[in-house]
């Protein structure tokens, strides 16, 4: 038997399958382009169709844990709209000549640096790259809101975006554990109001089974 030892997010006893959670992360490329214009156009689409998506979540994350907690994904909205953020994304596409996923990748790296070094109640480095993950795989043509669970289990992963915990069938989630994240990260503050139990900064061997 192997035991962990984590920061308790939401105190409680859960029972049953481990299911490892791996992102399906694929590396950016950068690749260059023909015609930056084009890439300018793909950015605009993909911006509008997360903007589009996070405001269904922000509908379910109401019905599900409030106002006040699903308001993180209006944060995100309001983040792909910064005029910071999109001028970056903008800058990197027509100054270098390559596609929209590079230029989305390399700006929430920048911006996640940033924002690891500030104290920021309603942006936090892990809100930034998945608002940035989110439009990469739109880009892509990802399913970017896949359930991630199909039947009750435990699941363990690496770290959650507060997207993928609001995803979650409260009824088909036993608990979670993850090898990354706080106790005041976004992630946590929806676990505890989901009243799902919870652990994060538990070191994992992901590779394996457990």
């Amino acid at each position: 038997m192997q035991i962990y030892q984590g920061k308790s997010v939401f105190s409680g006893i859960a029972i049953g399958k481990i299911r490892v959670y791996k992102k399906n992360e694929r590396q950016v490329k950068r690749v260059k382009v023909e015609n930056p214009d084009a890439e300018m156009v793909r950015f605009e689409e993909a911006k509008a169709k997360g903007i589009a998506q996070l405001g269904v979540l922000y509908e379910k994350a109401c019905k599900e844990v409030g106002e006040a907690n699903a308001a993180i994904f209006e944060v995100h909205q309001m983040m792909m709209e910064d005029d910071g953020y999109n001028e970056s994304v903008e800058n990197i596409i027509k100054s270098q000549g390559v596609n929209a996923e590079y230029a989305v990748a390399t700006t929430g790296d920048n911006f996640a640096q940033m924002f690891s070094a500030m104290d920021d109640d309603y942006m936090r480095a892990a809100d930034v790259k998945d608002i940035s993950e989110r439009l990469i795989s739109i880009l892509n043509g990802d399913n970017t809101d896949a359930s991630l669970n199909d039947e009750p289990a435990i699941i363990v992963a690496d770290d959650l975006a507060p997207s993928e915990t609001v995803q979650m069938d409260k009824d088909k989630v036993l608990s979670f554990v993850t090898v990354h994240g706080s106790l005041n990260s976004h992630t946590a503050i929806l676990a505890r109001t989901m009243a799902i139990p919870a652990l994060v900064g538990t070191p994992l061997p992901l590779d394996e089974s457990v």
